[in-house]
C-alpha cells in the first residue's frame, strides 16, 4: 500500500504568466486566484475553488480563470443557495416591476422553483437542471388541490341521486365558506362547470415560470453571481395555440339585452364595443373621457395583486391609448355620467372622489374581481355560453376582423404591441382572413375571378 494521503495543504505551485496558485488539498487539487484590490475599499481580494481529481486539471481552471478576470467575467465562488438568490432578487425587484408582475413572480418562485431546487447552490444550476425543472411541473407541478372540482364533484354526485346538495355541504367537502358554495351553486346550475384538470402544470404556466427564471438568472449574471444563464438555453415548453372560446353577434346581443337595466350598462357596452380590458375599466378615468370628440384615453389601470386591488399604470407603452367611440356607447355613456353627477350631489360630502369612471355610487373603486363576479352573473341571467370577462376582448377582436377593419387598426385599438401579435392571436378564430388574402392576390393578375359556388 502507498502512504496515507494527509489532508493538509501541500506546497504551493505558481506558474509565470498565471496569476494565483495550485496546491493540493488532502485527495484533490485546489487553485487560489488574487482578484486585486477591492475597487470600494481597497481591500485586498482572494478566491479559491478545490475539488480538482489532478494538478493538471487545477492548473487548467485556473487558466481559465485568469481569461476570466481579463474579460471582467469572473464570478467568485459563493455558497449562496436558489433560495437565498430569490429572497434577495424578489425584494431588490420590487420597485422595478409592476406589482401585479412581482406578485405572480413571488408566487411562481415560491410555488414551482424554491420547494424543488431552492436547496441547491445557484452556482450548481445548469441547463440539465432547468430542463428537468421544467418536465417535473409539466407531471407533478399543482400545488394545491382544486376546490372548484371538489365542489363540483360533490354536487354532481348528489344530482346522480336524485337531490342537489346543500351549498354548505358542497364548501365543506372543498374546505371553503358558505359564501363559497353559493356561489359554486349558481355556476353549476347556469351550466359553468370546472374542466378536469391533471396533476401537472399547463404548459402555459410553465412558459410563465421560465419567463419569471430567464429574468432572475440574467440579473444574476448581471450581478456576477453565476457565469452564465442556464434558462437562456433551457428548452422552452411548446404550448399549443387554440382558438378562443367566443359569442356570436347575436349572443353577445342578448347579453347587452340583459344588462340594459343595470347600473353600469355603459360599461359592459364598452367591453363589447371597445375590447377594453378589466384593469382598463375598473380604473377609467371620468377627467379622460370627452364625450363632444367621442373618445377615451386608456392610461391608468386596477389591477389585483396579491388579493389587494391597486392603481397601476397599464400593461405596456402600447396599452395607453385613445380609443374612438361609436355613437350608441357615446349615448350609454352621457347617461352613465349624468348619473354619476346625481349620485355625488346626492351623497354631499360623504362621496368618495376618486375620479373613477366606474365607481360605486358613493364614489368608491369597484374591486376588479368583483367587476368578473357581476358579469358571470348577467351571463347566467342571459341563459348563455359561459365565457369569461376576457373573452368578450377576443369576442370584439374576432368581430372586428371579421366586419373587415384593417387589423393594423384592431390591434391599436385592442393595445397590442405588434400587428404581427394581433393576428397571430386570432389566426385560428378567423381563418377566412386567409382564403381572403389568397384570392385578393390571385384576382391581381386573373381578369376573371371565379365566383364562389
Amino acid at each position: 500500500m502507498g502512504p496515507a494521503v494527509t489532508a493538509s495543504r501541500g506546497r504551493k505551485r505558481s506558474r509565470r504568466g498565471i496569476a494565483g496558485t495550485v496546491y493540493q488539498r488532502g485527495a484533490k487539487w485546489a487553485y487560489l486566484i488574487d482578484l486585486g484590490a477591492d475597487p470600494l475599499t481597497g481591500k485586498r481580494r482572494r478566491d479559491s475553488r478545490s475539488g480538482f481529481l489532478t494538478e493538471n486539471a487545477a492548473w487548467d481552471a485556473l487558466v481559465e480563470a485568469n481569461t476570466e478576470l481579463r474579460t471582467h467575467t469572473y464570478v467568485k465562488n459563493a455558497p449562496r443557495t436558489v433560495r437565498e438568490f430569490f429572497d434577495e432578487w424578489l425584494a431588490a425587484m420590487k420597485t422595478a416591476l409592476k406589482p401585479t408582475t412581482h406578485s405572480n413572480y413571488t408566487s411562481y418562485a415560491q410555488y414551482y422553483v424554491i420547494p424543488i431546487i431552492g436547496d441547491r447552490k445557484l452556482q450548481d444550476i445548469t441547463v440539465e437542471t432547468i430542463n428537468r425543472l421544467y418536465s417535473h411541473l409539466l407531471q407533478h407541478g399543482r400545488r394545491s388541490d382544486n376546490t372548484n372540482q371538489i365542489m363540483y364533484e360533490e354536487w354532481r354526485k348528489g344530482i346522480a341521486r336524485g337531490a342537489e346538495p346543500a351549498a354548505r355541504q358542497i364548501a365543506t367537502a372543498a374546505g371553503l365558506s358558505y359564501s363559497a358554495g353559493v356561489r359554486a351553486l349558481q355556476r353549476y346550475r347556469a351550466g359553468r362547470v370546472p374542466r378536469a384538470i391533471t396533476g401537472g402544470l399547463e404548459p402555459r404556466s410553465v412558459q410563465s415560470v421560465h419567463i419569471m427564471l430567464n429574468r432572475a438568472f440574467a440579473d444574476a449574471v448581471r450581478w456576477k453571481y453565476v457565469s452564465t444563464n442556464p434558462v437562456e438555453h433551457a428548452v422552452r415548453v411548446r404550448r399549443d395555440r387554440k382558438g378562443h372560446s367566443v359569442w356570436t353577434p347575436q349572443q353577445l346581443k342578448q347579453f347587452l339585452a340583459t344588462a340594459a337595466g343595470d347600473r353600469l350598462y355603459a360599461m359592459w357596452l364598452m367591453f363589447a364595443t371597445t375590447g377594453i380590458r378589466r384593469s382598463e375599466a375598473a380604473g377609467a378615468q371620468l377627467a379622460h373621457l370627452d364625450l363632444d370628440a367621442r373618445a377615451m384615453t386608456v392610461w391608468h389601470t386596477r389591477v389585483v395583486a396579491a388579493g389587494k386591488a391597486q392603481p397601476s399604470d397599464g400593461k405596456s407603452e402600447r396599452s395607453r391609448r385613445s380609443l374612438a367611440l361609436d355613437r350608441r356607447t357615446t349615448t350609454a355613456l352621457t347617461a352613465h355620467v349624468k348619473k354619476l353627477g346625481d349620485e355625488k350631489h346626492s351623497f354631499g360630502r360623504d362621496y368618495s372622489d376618486h375620479g373613477l369612471l366606474f365607481c360605486w355610487p358613493d364614489g368608491r373603486p369597484i374591486h376588479p374581481d368583483t367587476i368578473t363576479e357581476q358579469f358571470s352573473r348577467l351571463v347566467d341571467r342571459a341563459s348563455l355560453p359561459p365565457v369569461t370577462l376576457h373573452q368578450v376582448r377576443h369576442t370584439h377582436a374576432t368581430m372586428s376582423l371579421r366586419a373587415g377593419v384593417n387589423p393594423k387598426i384592431v390591434s391599436k385599438r385592442l393595445g397590442h404591441a405588434t400587428v404581427a401579435f394581433t393576428l397571430d392571436t386570432y389566426t385560428k378564430d378567423v381563418p377566412e382572413l386567409h382564403h381572403e388574402a389568397a384570392d385578393m392576390v390571385t384576382n391581381l393578375f386573373f381578369d376573371d375571378p371565379i365566383e364562389e359556388t
